[in-house]
């Protein structure tokens, strides 16, 4: 049996070595349980560790996690369905994601819509309350220098 690495290297990110493949998969953001099911699924890792796959396999893994089209998964498995530019139906991991997300954010605020309004302003977007929740600014509260400071002086005036 091959020694187990601890950390393995997927998309530029490290992960535990010691984790089953469905498990180890989904520390990569973009990444859910349903869709690292269907990477070991594929693949036959099912209770395979990932720290005991060789470099070649890490390497398959990786390229299957990048093109969907080699899995034969469903659209609604995919993370970015009918992507704005090019129609298709994508399924993007760390760096990426984040970029696109930033992107789609970014246009909402540029074509003043109401959810890039409330992306502007720093206010949940998806129609929550805000009475109590989601406040921002300083805290109104008492200073505990004014509090020693105030028992200080009226420990003078009692003598």
């Amino acid at each position: 049996m091959p020694d187990t690495r601890e950390v393995v290297r997927i998309a530029r990110t490290g992960i535990d070595g010691n984790k089953p493949v469905r498990k180890a998969l989904t520390g990569l953001k973009g990444v859910g349980e349903m869709y690292a099911n269907a990477v070991a699924e594929s693949m036959d890792y099912n209770n395979t560790v990932i720290g005991n796959l060789d470099d070649e396999e890490i390497d398959q893994i990786e390229e299957k996690i990048k093109n969907p089209d080699q899995l034969d998964v469903p659209a609604w498995l995919r993370n970015r369905r009918k992507d704005r530019e090019t129609g298709e139906d994508l399924h993007l991991i760390e760096d990426d994601l984040d970029l696109k997300q930033e992107f789609d954010i970014r246009r909402l605020k540029e074509i003043n819509s109401y959810k890039g309004w409330r992306h502007e302003i720093g206010l949940p977007v998806r129609g929550q309350k805000t009475q109590s929740s989601f406040r921002s600014g300083d805290k109104i509260g008492v200073s505990r220098a004014r509090i020693q400071e105030e028992a200080s002086e009226g420990g003078d005036e009692e003598e």
